[in-house]
This record gives structure tokens, sequence and C-alpha cells, in this order.
């Protein structure tokens, strides 16, 4: 007999005690995995006085930059502003730790591995990822465990026989229809799948999306650990807004100049 004879029949009892439970138990731990990692993460920490001013004297210089060739500040104002920015600058006056001393040595790039607020970022990144991996894990042993080689589902289109490895995964059966889906296929279909369903129930920032899971727990770390050097150095940073300061008071330019001859002109009374 053909294979192309050949009829397959599944026992309703398959899709009630085992396509169903599969799929409603991802949906139910993806939605537990999102919620124990809002559980995990910790509160962001508020940063001291001194570092907001720090970089916010930064952000103002940026701005005024920005807006120096259509500024709203008259050219009196605009160049005491950015005077004042800029002896600010170099008097060390905005620095968190205070004005740099002149023999005092250079400082080295902190270590992340005796910084504990990078531990901290560290093993947060790690939970996170254990979080996300150990209940796939799980599932898919219990799914290999108790429904090896089980045919859930057929697809109701019909497709190449380049899918028959991918939807009939822990069945090798060369003569079954390629539409035929094995339950350790229907796991990772689901598990791939159900990303649109979880941003519809918790959100576009959800902690279930499988794309999260792509990555190892030492991954995460080495993400969330600060690589030497990567601190920002705001006296470095100060001394080179003083010649961007300097820079654009050359290019200074006052939106409402000469402003009433361009209204009567625009109205024809000029």
């Amino acid at each position: 007999m053909s294979s192309s004879t050949v009829s397959l029949y599944l026992d309703p009892q398959i899709r009630d005690w085992v396509l169903f439970p599969i799929t409603v138990v991802m949906i139910l731990v993806g939605i537990l995995r999102h919620y124990v990692v809002l559980l995990l993460q910790s509160p962001p920490k508020k940063l001291p006085r001194n570092a907001i001013r720090e970089q916010r004297a930064l952000v103002r210089s940026q701005i005024l930059r920005a807006t120096s060739a259509n500024s709203p500040l008259p050219p009196t104002y605009y160049k005491a502003v950015s005077q004042y920015l800029s002896q600010a600058f170099a008097d060390g006056t905005y620095l968190k730790d205070g004005p740099p001393k002149a023999d005092a040595p250079a400082s080295a790039p902190p270590n992340p591995l005796t910084d504990p607020n990078a531990m901290e970022g560290m093993m947060a990144g790690m939970k996170t990822q254990m979080v996300m991996m150990v209940p796939q894990m799980v599932i898919m042993g219990w799914i290999n465990f108790f429904f090896q080689g089980f045919v859930l589902i057929k697809l109701p289109f019909p497709l190449t026989l380049g899918f028959k490895s991918m939807l009939q995964r822990g069945v090798e059966t060369p003569d079954m229809d390629v539409r035929w889906v094995s339950s350790l296929s229907w796991y990772f279909l689901n598990f791939f799948g159900l990303n649109g369903l979880y941003r519809l129930i918790l959100g576009g920032e959800n902690s279930a999306d499988s794309s999260r899971d792509m990555t190892t727990p030492f991954a995460a770390a080495a993400v969330a650990m600060p690589q030497p050097g990567q601190a920002q150095d705001y006296n470095k940073l100060f001394k080179a807004e003083r010649d961007n300061l300097e820079f654009s008071e050359g290019l200074h330019s006052w939106v409402a100049k000469d402003v009433d001859t361009r209204i009567l002109q625009k109205y024809g009374r000029l």
C-alpha cells in the first residue's frame, strides 16, 4: 500500500490530555515566569544629588549648543550663560567629588569585580536568565518523559518535505505525511509562537518572550557586568564641552533678530 493512501486517525483523548495540556501549561508558565522576573527585579537605586547635578550640567550645555543656530536667547544672554558654564566646567564646580586637585594622581578605572553595584547587576542578570531557562528545561523533560513519540495534530495546509524534520521531532517515520506534528515539535512551535499572545496579555515589554531565552546566564552576566574603563570621566567631558561652547558662540543666531522688520515685510507694511 502506498503512503498516499494511508489514513491516520487520532484518539480524541490525545487532543484532550496531551495537546491542550501542553499548550495551556506553556502559556501559564510564561505568564508565571513574567511575574517572577518582576518580583526578582530590584528597584533602581537613586543617584546622589551631586551626581544628578553633574549629569544635568552637561545636558544643559549640550542643549544650549544644539539651539545656537536658532536660539531664543539674545546674544548677550547667550554669551553670559555660555561663559558661565565654560568657567564652571574649568573650575570643576559641577563635579560630584568637587574640583580636582592639581597634585592628585590620575584615578584608575574601577574594577567591576570589587564594585558592589556591578556585582549586584551581574547576579540580577543571572537570576533572570535562570528563571527563563529552567522552566523550559523542565517542560521539555516532562514532554520527553510522558509524551515521547506522540502525534498530536495535523496542519490544515500542505507543506514540503523540508519541514518534516522540524515538525516530526522524535517520530522517525519516513512514510508519515509531513503535516503531522509530534509532541516535541509542538513544544517548539508553542515556544516560538506564543510571543504574540504574551504581548497581547502582558504587553510589549514582557519577560515571557522566548527571544530572551536565547542567551545563557553567563552571557547575560557578561552583558550586565560593566567593562573596565566604562565609567564616564566627567572632568574630561567638561573640558571637551568647554571647547564646544566656545565654538558655538561664533555660530549663535538669535531667532528674534530683526523680527519687527520681518513681520512688517510679511504683511506688506514695509
